[in-house]
């Protein structure tokens, strides 16, 4: 305990000591946690928003007119032994024309007949797999089924859309954390630089490298804790001030949400502290060979 007391207050008679420094450390990790904080809220919506939008491919077969109740059942049955598939659904004539007038009342109000086809929607566990699944109908060649669409080129496009968010968004966060270990390593630097006689001076009385390392870690700690508090903060005022009115020009579904604000603030304050720890420490190495 005393030689953490001693180390707390070496840190901080080293923060009042270099103010300018230590501010110039706090203000690199907020605005790298700051960031941070964006993207993770934007690339997890984004990530939510493409998941969302996979879930809703599915397939569609088609019956010809006067398709008879048995070439209906089965297919019904292929599809029920099929593990790829998460649902599917049998639309009837009639069904199909119920939901045609309700999407486009003016266009289906004299209709002389119903001219839509029976169908089945099936909807696969993978978004993945609407391609494969399609393809198998097709060479089953069942009776009574006019075609088979899978929308190919729509979940093509909107699968390579969901891989490339998924992949620039590691990559942003990545970049990001690179970026603030960088910064407060260069800024914790400048503050041991102004020390370094104090430090050669003290390995010179003996002192162990971990003494030495001590309140220059504490210390980046401290901005690092202090600087994500500060980007938690600004992050959440944005959150409850500016959000709400982007979000009221954006018609989105219910279920696409970026990760929560709770867990979002303790990853910035974790990513903030292990900065400022491995950002002092690895700046200290060269200081401690004398």
């Amino acid at each position: 305990m005393t030689r953490f007391k001693l180390v707390f207050s070496e840190a901080i008679r080293s923060m009042g000591a270099n103010l300018s420094t230590s501010i110039a450390a706090t203000m690199t990790v907020l605005i790298g946690m700051f960031l941070l904080g964006l993207s993770i809220a934007l690339g997890s919506w984004v990530v939510s928003w493409s998941d969302h939008v996979k879930s809703q491919l599915e397939v569609k077969v088609f019956f010809v007119d006067g398709v008879t109740g048995k070439q209906v059942n089965t297919v019904g049955a292929y599809l029920g032994k099929d593990t790829r598939i998460k649902e599917y659904q049998f639309v009837s004539k009639a069904e199909a024309l119920k939901r045609m007038q309700r999407k486009y009342p003016q266009l289906t109000a004299n209709l002389p007949s119903n001219p839509l086809p029976a169908s089945f929607e099936i909807t696969p566990t993978r978004a993945e797999d609407v391609k494969a699944i399609a393809s198998d109908l097709r060479l089953q060649k069942f009776k009574g089924i006019e075609k088979v669409k899978d929308g190919q080129q729509t979940s093509k496009r909107i699968l390579q859309v969901g891989k490339w968010i998924w992949i620039v968004f590691v990559v942003m966060v990545v970049v990001l954390l690179i970026a603030s270990v960088i910064l407060i390593a260069n800024t914790i630097r400048l503050s041991i630089f102004s020390r370094r006689r104090e430090i050669e001076v003290m390995k010179l009385v003996g002192a162990t490298n971990w003494f030495v390392r001590g309140p220059f870690m504490l210390e980046g700690l401290l901005c690092g804790l202090a600087g994500s508090i500060a980007a938690v903060v600004l992050l959440f005022l944005g959150k409850e001030i500016a959000l709400p009115a982007i979000l009221g020009h954006i018609d989105t579904s219910s279920d696409v949400k970026a990760l929560s604000f709770s867990v979002t603030a303790l990853a910035l304050l974790g990513v903030g502290l292990g900065v400022g720890a491995l950002g002092s420490g690895m700046t200290l190495r060269r200081f401690l060979k004398v």
